[in-house]
């Protein structure tokens, strides 16, 4: 009997007992093997909504091409609104192999972000009023998403971690991209170094919430749990936020910036950062799609979609529409 024979014929108690020792072993999971359906729907829900946030999150930026500065800052900003996208795209195709079993595609996937099924990251729902608020994001917020993609890069699904491994090193050069329009305003005038305490201030909040809450009695929820339990991530929600801190709190003291958080200090004792937990309702009300710029950029994102409709069924062969 063959291996593949072998397999069917175990019982789902005995697949599934297959599949953790696999997980445990450090395994690499690919789409065409047997996965419980727990693991697959966390992987779908995940990634669709890593890679939606990825396209949802160059919307902030793409406002500041026109805007920026400098030829050169336009063209810095313009490619890396242009590798967000295609991480968006890299990652919708991995979430859509997953999806198969089910009978869904990646057009499905827009069409739940457009009804509200499907949530995109808290930090995109936010304004970005200055050239402040633009350098912060490639600074603190795509330094946020290294911390916890690099989390990642050892998760069990093998065409994730792969993944990953891409868009973590052209991150990388957006957190650089970021710092660098972040140190030249601290370096510049009054008004400019007003500017990045400004936008600091306005993204405290958001940056604490990025990583999630810190606890399933904060929320109800154990969704932390299953990915930890499934080898998709090593660290909680809270060990990503400490790491976040350490790794930021001292850069932005550095500057001659002030935390917005004047409680904030780290423990010695314990060896964690002590800080004023953000409001958490109004996490939950921002990822519901009421955040201050939620409704525009949907209906933007969604205007875009339509738009450029023929494209995807010039790409597919499609041309019943014509």
């Amino acid at each position: 009997m063959s291996d593949t024979a072998s397999f069917t014929a175990l019982t789902e108690e005995e697949k599934m007992a297959h599949f953790m020792k696999r997980i445990e072993a450090g395994e690499k999971i690919e789409a065409d093997d047997w996965m419980p359906d727990e693991y697959r729907k966390t992987l779908i829900k995940l990634i669709s909504m890593h890679g939606i946030s990825e396209i949802m999150g160059a919307l902030p930026e793409k406002e500041w091409v026109p805007k920026a500065p400098t030829l050169g800052r336009k063209l810095g900003i313009m490619a890396k609104v242009q590798d967000e996208m295609g991480h968006g795209q890299l990652l919708l195709r991995v979430a859509e192999d997953l999806m198969k079993p089910y009978g869904k595609t990646r057009e499905e996937i827009m069409q739940d972000l457009f009804s509200g099924d499907l949530k995109f990251h808290n930090v995109f729902h936010m304004e970005a009023p200055t050239w402040g608020d633009a350098g912060l994001i490639g600074w603190l917020v795509d330094g946020a998403a290294i911390i916890t993609q690099t989390n990642m890069l050892g998760a069990s699904y093998g065409p994730y971690a792969r993944a990953l491994k891409r868009i973590c090193a052209e991150e990388v050069f957006h957190a650089q991209h970021g710092e660098a329009i972040i140190m030249a305003l601290a370096e510049g005038t009054t008004e400019q170094k007003e500017m990045v305490q400004d936008a600091v201030d306005r993204w405290w909040e958001s940056l604490l919430m990025f990583f999630g809450p810190g606890s399933a009695s904060t929320t109800g929820s154990s969704k932390q749990d299953i990915t930890i339990k499934y080898g998709i991530r090593t660290k909680t929600n809270e060990e990503l936020r400490q790491d976040f801190f350490s790794k930021y709190v001292p850069r932005i003291l550095s500057l001659g910036l002030k935390l917005p958080d004047e409680t904030m200090y780290f423990d010695k004792e314990k060896e964690e950062w002590v800080y004023q937990q953000p409001d958490w309702s109004r996490f939950k009300d921002i990822v519901k799609n009421n955040g201050p710029k939620s409704k525009e950029r949907l209906s933007l994102r969604k205007i875009s979609y339509e738009n450029n409709a023929w494209v995807r069924e010039a790409l597919s062969g499609d041309t019943a529409a014509g």
